[in-house]
């Protein structure tokens, strides 16, 4: 017995069989690919949007209220052009066809200021209810914990805050509610056909079954097709975010041949979705223009022949008002089946951007809201019998404790994977440990806020991000009145001045885009001078020279001795030359310290990291080649 599937699951048209294990390509179009959601149309989805309309009201009350004016000035039209031709034409009148044409000229540019009156409120209000759902949007994500974005893809998210906040916008202001003045428009004009005369009217009005089955059938096929377009929009921005950021691999194994095949594949299946919703646009409108002309034609038809035999059912100006009618009579239905691709679009955005607003957010306990203070006499920073897991795979730290006293420098080493920046990363509360207390200054970092906690330090990342400017900006990055005096003194004590007296600018030398103008060793050098710039009460130093060449790094060392010099700091490193003078040197091995100690305490241990040792100098090395 077969099982219907679930409204949030897509039906496979394969046999079942048993889970095979997943390609590579297979994998990465399933972390690309997003889930199949629910119905397209939905008035939740719509309440949903109520709270981020609500302080643009009257943007949308006074519209409201202008829809019927509108549509009353579009309705009267063709009864002054009937008054035209049966009262004005036919007696020849040339005064009253004057007056009258001057009547038909005053209607139609009001109903031209009234419609653009109702447009620019209504787009006014879609533009501000959408910026607001964007910064929402956006605040979120900058919300979110590092396991957040482990999962998703990066062009995923922002899909979200660009394309699905641009089709909620179109829905806001090209659909749903000028839909609501198609349908006042519509109601007046068939009260208009029936009053000039109800035979000619049901005529019309025979058409309107069929159109309806059609406009339904054609709906259920766009929005499938809208849908398709949202999940391939979101794959290719996730796609092509990872290329650009990875063309350096990719050129330097030579798959660019491959890169552009699956590509190609991604484009193509982007270009398929967008062409079957031109597709079913386009037979909507052909579709409503086809039943708009066969009622013309018919019109026309029972009108000639009802003259010929001398029984006319209606006047000419009759018929020509009435031909007006049916035209005004179909625009409003072309353009709710118009309006309506836009609605699918929009909807599928809508679930998309509640989707993830509905996402759980991370913990914040009440306890973050404690006035804090710090213990006097307590270490800078200590870890106590710390466990952190990143999903449900091995602990990527077990058991760890230890202290950082003020002034102290203390060293974290060990190899890649080994824990260290894990470490880091726990004390910023990127991730939230699974057991054990972090605390800074004797206050577990739990009872802190985050903004506050992260005030107190300043991390010098491995991979150094500048951004685009100039050296100024970037050294005095987030202060809003920089002190350019200080920012020298801190590129002088870095040796940075002279490198940058060479290019002939000094702080004022442009910044590219991503720093690229700049040797990965300038751009280390250009973020420690960030770091001491703020001159931190706890300094982190990630991997801090490990992409500079042996000159600079000798330059940097002693610039990092002085600027260490009384202050609690945190150095993550491979290279061993960097920690000589460290107070304490933690050595770390699969997510636990295996030792503690000083340079020449772990030296004479004969243990790890003297062992690490001999694998950097090549002291002993072909002896001891583990």
């Amino acid at each position: 017995m077969s099982v219907a599937p679930s409204p949030q699951t897509v039906p496979s048209t394969k046999p079942a069989a048993k889970p095979a294990a997943r390609t590579g390509a297979e994998a990465e179009r399933a972390f690309h690919e997003e889930e199949a959601l629910g119905r397209a149309y939905d008035a939740r989805l719509l309440r949903r949007l109520w709270p981020y309309v609500k302080p643009y009201a009257w943007a949308v009350v006074i519209p409201m209220v202008l829809m019927p004016a509108a549509s009353a000035l579009q309705v009267w039209q063709p009864r002054i052009l009937k008054r035209i031709i049966d009262e004005g034409i036919a007696h020849r009148d040339v005064s009253l066809v004057r007056s009258l044409a001057m009547v038909l000229g005053a209607l139609m540019l009001s109903e031209f200021v009234v419609r653009f009156v109702l447009g620019y409120l209504l787009q006014l209000a879609g533009q501000q209810t959408m910026y607001d759902l964007r910064r929402e949007v956006f605040a979120f994500l900058q919300r979110q914990r590092m396991a957040f974005f482990d999962r998703q893809p990066i062009g995923r998210l922002v899909t979200r805050v660009t394309n699905d906040v641009d089709a909620l916008g179109e829905l806001f202001a090209s659909g749903a509610i000028t839909a609501i003045g198609d349908f006042v428009t519509l109601a007046a004009i068939v009260a208009s056909m029936l009053a000039f005369s109800v035979k000619l009217s049901l005529y019309t009005f025979l058409a309107v079954p069929p159109l309806v089955f059609a406009v339904d059938y054609f709906r259920r096929r766009a929005r499938e097709a809208f849908r398709a377009i949202r999940t391939k929009t979101a794959r290719m921005n996730a796609y092509l975010n990872e290329q650009v950021i990875g063309v350096q691999v990719v050129q330097a194994y030579g798959q660019e041949a491959r890169c552009q095949a699956e590509f190609r594949e991604i484009n193509t299946a982007y270009k398929e979705g967008n062409l079957a919703s031109i597709r079913y646009d386009a037979l909507l409108f052909a579709v409503v223009e086809m039943f708009a002309s066969v009622c013309v034609a018919t019109l026309l038809f029972v009108g000639a022949r009802s003259l010929a035999i001398h029984a006319p059912a209606a006047t000419i100006g009759e018929l020509v008002a009435f031909v007006y009618y049916i035209q005004r009579f179909f625009e409003p239905l072309r353009d709710l089946s118009s309006k309506f691709t836009v609605m699918q679009s929009a909807m599928a955005g809508a679930e998309r951007i509640f989707g993830l607003l509905d996402q759980p957010e991370p913990d914040a306990p009440e306890r973050e809201n404690r006035a804090v203070t710090r213990i006097e006499g307590a270490p800078a920073v200590e870890f106590r019998d710390v466990e952190f897991r990143y999903k449900s795979e091995r602990a990527a730290l077990h058991g760890v404790s230890f202290r950082v006293e003020r002034g102290q420098t203390v060293a974290l080493v060990g190899a890649t994977g080994a824990g260290k920046t894990t470490v880091v990363s726990v004390l910023q509360r990127l991730y939230e440990v699974t057991a054990g207390e972090v605390r800074v200054d004797g206050v577990d970092v739990r009872d802190m806020a985050r903004d506050a906690l992260r005030k107190r330090f300043v991390v010098v990342p491995q991979d150094t991000v500048l951004f685009p400017g100039d050296v100024l900006s970037n050294v005095a990055l987030g202060d809003p009145s920089p002190d350019r005096v200080k920012a020298q003194r801190v590129v002088d004590t870095l040796g940075l001045g002279a490198m940058l007296a060479r290019r002939g600018e000094g702080l004022d030398t442009k910044v590219g885009d991503r720093g690229q103008n700049f040797s990965v060793g300038e751009r280390q050098l250009v973020a420690l001078a960030r770091a001491l710039y703020r001159e931190p009460e706890l300094l982190v130093l990630d991997e801090a020279t490990s992409s500079m060449d042996s000159e600079s790094e000798a330059v940097v060392q002693q610039a990092i001795g002085e600027a260490l010099r009384g202050r609690t700091a945190i150095v993550i490193a491979h290279r061993l030359s960097t920690i000589r003078r460290a107070d304490q040197i933690l050595v770390f091995h699969r997510g636990t310290i295996v030792e503690r100690g000083t340079h020449d305490e772990l030296i004479a241990r004969g243990g790890v990291y003297a062992r690490l040792h001999r694998l950097q100098f090549g002291d002993d090395a072909k002896a001891d080649p583990a």
